[in-house]
Parts: structure tokens; C-alpha cells; sequence
């Protein structure tokens, strides 16, 4: 009887529950969106009750669906938005605020005063990362000083602090365990990636209560159980707990140094794993901590690009240019190129390479003869340059060629978009079947803690099937159309 894994995928946009069999076969899915709360330009929050209660609905809507096959159920894991952060009452679970998603820039201010006395290097040294508003210490030092009663909780011990994985662990053993694990502790500006512990000095520097940061444990660890509010028939053990762009790069089977993803998404991540010695990238990159297994860690290099799928949705949201993001394949293609016009999408500054908080989106290069088209066009390319830019510094940093790239998430069914992906960055595309992969990652590594895979190599040779897209765009063109993107994207710097 093979066994069978419940993986959640708590995303930016939805909640997903995902059935997967022990070698990757899909079962069932559920999806349950959720509110974007926008309170005022530059902040992007959700509510964290909210997305407790669509990770309900969603094992809800495959428990209702499978039950003959619950009997076969062997654990939880779960992957989640990472930099996402929200404050919660220890005792109930009940967050004291909305929480405050990867996107909002509250922070900036916070980030540009500790850059302006120095901070950076020290930070950097310690976390791989930036100071930036992107990660979660400057939202969690805005609340401190800003919500006074918050802050009295956090003083106090009421009040905790949890990633989303720790927040949803929390609810989902009913305040039994309160951990996170490595991949997404990295993530806060808080933890040292060297010595793969929270570090009090930075913690001071951001204002965090230390004994109100959760417990780190690593991804295929054990944590807890959970019935999921009793609709499960009965206690399952979670295991198998990642950040999503970590997750997909175990899914991505990236286990080798010099091997690279990028999962398309709301944003765009671009790891490429570096090995288990920690390399801090000085030029635009940030290091990460891929994983951590039976004490060992990996890390990796990450390009981060805060919109790709979302500057379609602001095409149809905003602009009302499209009905739904299924449009934009078959309006790329009505044009012939892209009539010189080019779309940064700078909605919240540009991240990697330039981490320009400041720069603002443009569209250039209109003239009386564009149409809608030509628009709907440069904004799919935009993800592919974004793209292209953050391979260029990585394979420099990193001092490898990178011929194949595995790509995941839903814009990959977009075979417009993969094929100029592969064009404009020279490498090979190869396109998992499975579009789940964060959620298959975490899967995977539930597997491991559960004793189902005995290692890397085993998880390995489990079955996949790819989509190939190569490069076919000649080289003239390439130049040609990456200065363009390039004299634009100078524009908005």
C-alpha cells in the first residue's frame, strides 16, 4: 500500500492543499484564495485568521473528497511565502495583527537609517542578506515602534513571533509546538547563517525580543501533530517543513553545487546551490540557506525579483488590459516583437541586481503605433530580463557556465514565456510537469524524516517528467533586445 502525504502551500495568493503519492503522482489539490490588504501605498498585508481558516477548507475539501484513502495518510509538510511575518498571542494563536507580507515596504525607512550608520556589512556577514524591507526584521521593528500594545505583549511573553510555517505549526498542534525551520528562520535578518542560530546582536539592532522567535528545527525534522481541527480521521505527524523557494529547489532535485531553478510566481526566485561552505555574494545577489540535512547545510545564491506573475495581474486589476492572465500567451504572439516598448515593473523598487528601493514602473518606448498587445508583451518579457540579469551576476559570482535552468510554478505553462526565458539567458529551460513543486518539495522532504527515502540520491531517482524549451533566438537579437530592457531599466534607477 503506497503511502500518501498531505502537503500544504501557504503562498502569497492562495492557500493550496496537495495530495501527493510517495513517488510525486498528484491524487487531489484544493485551492482557497485570500484577501490582499493594501492599506495605504507600499503596504501589503494579510490576514493571518484568514489564511488559518483557508488551510481548513482546503484539507476539508480533500479529506471530504478521499476518504477511503484517508487510512493511507503517512504525514503533513508544508511550504509557505517565507519573508511573510506575523505576530500572535502564544496562548490562543489568534494573531494581534494583520500579518505583513514579503511585498510591504514599511520598513524602508528603518533599512535605509541602519544602512546609512553602517549596519550592512555586519548584517550581510551574518545573514547572506541585504538590509531590506523585502525580509521580515524592519516590519517586525515598524509594529515595535508603532504599536505600543503589541509591543507590551511581545515584552510581556504573551505575544510571539512567527514565519507563517511557525504561525500555521502553532495552530495546527493547537499551541503544542512553537518551531520553524531553517530555511525560513534565514529569511528574517535575524538568524546567522554560519552558525546557524538566532543572533542576539541583530536582534537588538531590530528592536526583536529574542524568547519571542520561534524554535528552529530542520526541514525533515518532526513537528508535532495534527488532526487539522479533527477533520482528520487522526493524528498525523508534520514533517517536512520549507520555505517555498527552498522547497522547489528540492523538488527541482538541485542537490549539486552549480545546480539552478527559478520558480515563477507572484515574484520570481532564482537559487543556484553553492555547496555546503557559506560564499556571501558582495554584488546583488543574497546567500541562502538552501537546507539544512542531518546537520549539515546547504546553501545557495538568490536572485530575488518581487514582480513577475504580478505585474500580470496588475495588467488586469489595474489596468483592466486583460480579463484573466490566460490572455496573455495568445496577445504576445499577435505581435511580432515587442515594437521597442519595454514595461520595469518597479511597482515596489527593483530588487536583485540593483536594490533600488527608490525606483518606481515605467513603460518606455511607446510611440503613436503601439497597442495593447505590444504592452501585455513587454510585461511577460520583463520577467524573462529580470530573469537573465540575476543569472548573469550569479554565474559570475559563482564562477559556473549553468547550461540547464529548472523552472517551476504556474507562468511556466506559458510556452511564450519559457521560450524567451531560454532564448535571453542562453540556458536550456526545462520545465517540471509538476507545477506543484514547492508543495512537492516539502513532500519530499517529509519523506526523508519519515524514513520513506533513506537519502539525496534515493530522492533523486524518483520519476519526472519535463518540458525542454532551447535556446533558438540569434545572438544579434539577444544584444540587441537586452540593451533595450537595459537603457529602461536605467531610466527608473
Amino acid at each position: 500500500m503506497m503511502s500518501l502525504i498531505l502537503a500544504i502551500d501557504q503562498s502569497t495568493s492562495a492557500t493550496k492543499a496537495v495530495l501527493f503519492d510517495a513517488r510525486g503522482a498528484i491524487v487531489d489539490q484544493a485551492s482557497q484564495a485570500h484577501r490582499q490588504i493594501y492599506p495605504q501605498p507600499g503596504w501589503v498585508e494579510h490576514d493571518a485568521e484568514e489564511l488559518w481558516k483557508n488551510v481548513l477548507t482546503v484539507i476539508r475539501a480533500i479529506a471530504k473528497r478521499n476518504r477511503s484513502k484517508l487510512n493511507k495518510l503517512s504525514a503533513l509538510s508544508l511550504t509557505n511565502q517565507r519573508e511573510t511575518v506575523v505576530v500572535f498571542d502564544r496562548s490562543t494563536g489568534k494573531p494581534l495583527h494583520h500579518a505583513l507580507v514579503w511585498q510591504d515596504r514599511r520598513g524602508d525607512a528603518i533599512c535605509a537609517r541602519l544602512t546609512k550608520r553602517g549596519h550592512g556589512p555586519s548584517v550581510l556577514k551574518k545573514t547572506g542578506l541585504k538590509i531590506d524591507a523585502y525580509f521580515s526584521a524592519s516590519k517586525l521593528r515598524w509594529l515595535i515602534e508603532n504599536r505600543p500594545a503589541l509591543a507590551a505583549s511581545l515584552k510581556s511573553g504573551q505575544a510571539v513571533i512567527g514565519t507563517i510555517d511557525a504561525y500555521l505549526i502553532h495552530r495546527l498542534t493547537g499551541g503544542q509546538v512553537f518551531a520553524t525551520d531553517f530555511t525560513n528562520a534565514s529569511r528574517t535578518l535575524l538568524f546567522d547563517i554560519g552558525k546557524l542560530k538566532w543572533d542576539l546582536d541583530l536582534c537588538k539592532l531590530f528592536k526583536v525580543p529574542a524568547s519571542a522567535l520561534p524554535e528552529v528545527r530542520e526541514s525533515a525534522a518532526h513537528f508535532g501533530e495534527t488532526d487539522a481541527d479533527g477533520i482528520l480521521p487522526k493524528p498525523l505527524p508534520i514533517v517536512g517543513v520549507m520555505g517555498d523557494s527552498q522547497a522547489s529547489l528540492f523538488a527541482q532535485r538541485c542537490y549539486q553545487p552549480g545546480t539552478a531553478k527559478a520558480t515563477f510566481g507572484t515574484g520570481t526566485s532564482v537559487l543556484l546551490n553553492i555547496g555546503d561552505t557559506l560564499r556571501i555574494c558582495e554584488k546583488g545577489a543574497v546567500t541562502a540557506l538552501a537546507w539544512v540535512y542531518q546537520g549539515r547545510p546547504t546553501y545557495a545564491f538568490e536572485g530575488l525579483i518581487s514582480f513577475s506573475a504580478a505585474t500580470i495581474e496588475w495588467l488586469k486589476n489595474q489596468l483592466g488590459l486583460i480579463q484573466s492572465a490566460a490572455e496573455v500567451e495568445k496577445l504576445a504572439r499577435s505581435v511580432k516583437d515587442n515594437g521597442g516598448v519595454y514595461l520595469v515593473p518597479a511597482f515596489a523598487g527593483l530588487s536583485a541586481p540593483h536594490w533600488s528601493p527608490e525606483a518606481r514602473a515605467a513603460i518606455v518606448g511607446m510611440t503613436a503605433h503601439t497597442r495593447k498587445a505590444h504592452v501585455v508583451r513587454a510585461a511577460q518579457e520583463a520577467i524573462a530580463y529580470q530573469i537573465r540579469d540575476v543569472l548573469d551576476l550569479m554565474r559570475a559570482e559563482a564562477k559556473v557556465t549553468l547550461q540547464r535552468l529548472q523552472a517551476d510554478g504556474g507562468p511556466t505553462r506559458n510556452r511564450f514565456l519559457m521560450q524567451f526565458t531560454a532564448d535571453l539567458t542562453g540556458a536550456e529551460i526545462q520545465v517540471a510537469e509538476v507545477a506543484e513543486s514547492s508543495a512537492w518539495g516539502a513532500a519530499m522532504s517529509g519523506l526523508l524524516g519519515l524514513g520513506l527515502c533513506k537519502s539525496l540520491g534515493e530522492l533523486a531517482h524518483l520519476p519526472r517528467r519535463q518540458k525542454k524549451f532551447r535556446p533558438q533566438m540569434k545572438p544579434a537579437e539577444v544584444k540587441r533586445l537586452h540593451t533595450g530592457w537595459t537603457q529602461a531599466v536605467k531610466r527608473v534607477l
